[in-house]
């Protein structure tokens, strides 16, 4: 399994982005700040990364797509 998304609460400011582009359901907002209920539920989209407007979501991988 690749790393999980890392989220640095202290980034984080409630504004619930990410949890909207999540198709996954695995982000939840607890007391304003993002966080991730169940890993195994990520599809690894970066899309939350991608909406954060704070950069509180980092995702330690990358999509590679191969042409053929």
């Amino acid at each position: 399994m690749a790393d999980m998304p890392v989220i640095a609460p202290e980034k984080c400011n409630g504004c619930g982005l990410c949890v909207s582009v999540c198709y996954c359901h695995a982000l939840i907002m607890v007391d304003n700040i993002v966080t991730i209920i169940e890993i195994e539920d990520c599809g690894w989209c970066t899309q939350c990364e991608a909406v954060c407007p704070t950069g509180a979501i980092s995702c330690a991988f990358e999509i590679v797509i191969e042409e053929h």
